[in-house]
């Protein structure tokens, strides 16, 4: 009796210490990708980007030749000195008719003592009258002109604004933090408005994206902590903690990358479950994920 009690108590042992136990989900690891393109054209003059490079969020990591906007610039600011040119001559015009009016103003005054004292004639008033609406509508003219200038001035410092932010967008720089996962350009190469420089993933934190069937839906939630587990060889799996972080609404078939066609044909529900990476995770890495810890 006590022989058949310690072979039992060794076959359980074994078996316990055995992974003859399923996970309750496979499915491969991966990150959220970004695609950075350029915002500008023109020829790369340098490029300090290598795959699997780690940036910062603002690194400068290229510049594009800025030549032709500079060209650009210089035209507009001579553009914009003409014009602010022109109109400091309207302004000069505007004082002289104010002063031509002061003028005819002071005369007004002197004809209207004489005409009361019967020194000047009715005449006289209406034509000094005359002069001075007259300068007037000439003032309104000027300044009519004066504001068409000023729209001109205007114009041409947004242009200038406009190339001074596409200069500044040369200067390349990481919008994100990252790995660098592929570089699609190199020095002296010509870049155009939205072609792909290179693509970036934080993996810092990883998704093990798995596939799950409908019986199973009822067993886990957003927000649920799971045991994620990769295989290390020879029987030995390493433990991460898990976060389910997204349920497929609709059911699918399951992808190709399962082996077997019996369970390709099979419906299931893709999930997402966020984990963190010391490292030992990488893009398109099998895992396995534990509702319920083992």
């Amino acid at each position: 009796m006590k022989k058949y009690f310690l072979i039992l108590g060794i076959t359980l042992l074994t078996a316990c210490s055995g992974r003859n136990d399923k996970s309750d989900a496979y499915g491969n690891f991966e990150a959220d990708e970004t695609i950075i393109s350029s915002e500008v054209s023109g020829k790369i003059l340098s490029l300090n980007l290598e795959e699997g490079q780690e940036i910062k969020e603002g690194t400068v990591i290229g510049i594009v030749d800025t030549t032709d906007y500079l060209l650009k610039k210089e035209q507009l600011t001579a553009q914009k000195n003409a014009i602010a040119s022109r109109s400091g001559n309207i302004a000069s015009q505007i004082e002289v008719q104010y002063q031509q009016k002061n003028n005819l103003l002071v005369d007004k005054a002197r004809l209207e003592k004489l005409y009361k004292e019967g020194a000047a004639t009715k005449k006289q008033l209406d034509d000094i009258n005359g002069a001075i609406s007259m300068v007037d509508k000439q003032i309104l003219s000027i300044q009519s002109q004066n504001s068409s200038v000023a729209d001109e001035l205007l114009a041409i410092m947004k242009q200038i604004d406009q190339i001074d932010l596409n200069i500044k967008k040369c200067h390349l720089t990481s919008p994100v933090s990252g790995t660098v996962l592929n570089k699609y350009i190199q020095t002296n190469e010509l870049v155009m408005p939205a072609k792909p420089l290179y693509k970036i993933a934080d993996l810092n934190y990883v998704f093990l994206r798995a596939y799950i069937s409908e019986s199973q839906l009822a067993e886990i939630t957003i927000g649920q902590k799971v045991q994620v587990l990769i295989d290390l060889g020879k029987d030995n799996m390493k433990t991460f903690e898990g976060t389910v972080s997204w349920i497929s609404s609709s059911a699918e078939f399951t992808p190709k990358i399962i082996q077997t066609k019996e369970e390709r044909v099979n419906l299931v529900y893709a999930i997402k479950v966020k984990v963190k990476n010391d490292g030992a995770l990488k893009i398109g890495m099998p895992g396995e994920v534990n509702f319920r810890r083992k």
